[in-house]
């Protein structure tokens, strides 16, 4: 065959390959995941993200979360971040015998006068030094999955629950979804985990946020955070004491501290309002967003899970918009061999 008629057939071939791969749709991923020894950060074309692996974990990574419609990122120490399991009560009993991870002070601007105590423990975040994320990657999204089981005990506990942690990156959208699950090894008339729900908000002053909206509550002005207060004395949500709010969601609109210019909301909705057991928004050094999910009696060998929307946003309609889409689940689904996923209404 001449060497003219060669090429001919190949550029026939190549040609009805590419023609091949348009009409099926078969196109290269719309993200790119890059993994180092110590986080695995995600690129999408309206997000950037982190997952640390070592010191601060679980959740996104602080300051990674970057919308790239504004360049704007967040103004804590990361999202969805997860603390231990806790109970309703006092530890002031049986303290002097508890490993200092699990002691509980309370009668402080820290924790307010709420009677708490750690069952399991330690506190993830700051110290489960590191974590072993799974990446699954799907046709038009990522999800990273992580999990921790909890090694110390509270006296008549037992150690040894697992923490589950879901975060799915949709490409198409400007937030990501979440869940944190707990399989418990103990009995409880309440047990509950601590997250940070979207997550705190560093600031002096009010310069990094103007203003603050919890759907339970309404609109707060950055001049509230000025001075320390405890969570007990404002903007506290806690189950029974007020009425069960039709959605549940907390947000903060961004601020640049260098010019001023206003950004986009920064919210963390929790899509089933009912799991929420207690929540904080108050002044300690920075705004603590503390969140805790379950606070109902489990057995052991029972779960427990909250889903969550974390992500950003141009006005509080459009939340409310996406809030109602997905009202009702507590729990994500990923199936690995498809791969494809899911939000579950219950878990």
């Amino acid at each position: 065959m001449a060497a003219y008629q060669r090429f001919s057939v190949l550029m026939f071939v190549v040609l009805v390959a590419n023609v091949n791969r348009f009409v099926l749709g078969e196109q290269q991923p719309r993200y790119s995941v890059t993994e180092t020894d110590d986080r695995i950060t995600v690129v999408t074309p309206h997000l950037e993200l982190a997952i640390q692996k070592r010191g601060y974990v679980s959740g996104i990574a602080a300051q990674s979360f970057v919308d790239r419609k504004t360049g704007f990122r967040d103004a804590g120490f990361g999202l969805d971040i997860v603390d231990w399991l806790m109970e309703p009560g006092s530890d002031e009993s049986y303290r002097n015998t508890l490993p200092p991870d699990l002691v509980y002070q309370f009668n402080n601007l820290y924790h307010g006068q709420i009677p708490k105590r750690s069952i399991e423990g330690p506190q993830i975040c700051t110290k489960a030094g590191e974590l072993h994320p799974r990446v699954v990657r799907g046709k038009d999204f990522v999800a990273i999955q992580q999990e921790f089981q909890y090694y110390l005990a509270a006296p008549g506990k037992n150690a040894g629950s697992l923490w589950r942690q879901w975060i799915v990156i949709p490409c198409d959208t400007r937030y990501v979804f979440t869940m944190d699950s707990v399989e418990t090894v103990n009995n409880s008339p309440a047990l509950f985990l601590r997250i940070d729900m979207p997550g705190h908000i560093r600031h002096k002053n009010g310069d990094t946020f103007d203003l603050i909206y919890l759907s339970y509550f309404g609109f707060i002005p950055a001049k509230e955070f000025f001075e320390d207060f405890p969570p007990d004395a404002r903007f506290r949500y806690f189950r029974g004491e007020q009425p069960l709010p039709d959605r549940f969601i907390r947000a903060y609109r961004l601020r640049d501290p260098e010019t001023g210019a206003q950004g986009p909301w920064l919210a963390g909705m929790t899509l089933d309002p009912a799991v929420v057991y207690d929540a904080w928004c108050h002044q300690r050094g920075y705004v603590c967003m503390i969140e805790e999910i379950g606070g109902y009696p489990i057995k052991a060998g029972q779960t427990f899970s909250a889903a969550f929307i974390v992500g950003y946003f141009d006005t509080i309609g459009e939340m409310i918009m996406t809030y109602d889409r997905y009202a009702g689940a507590r729990a994500i689904e990923v199936d690995e061999s498809v791969p494809q996923w899911r939000l579950m209404p219950t878990q």
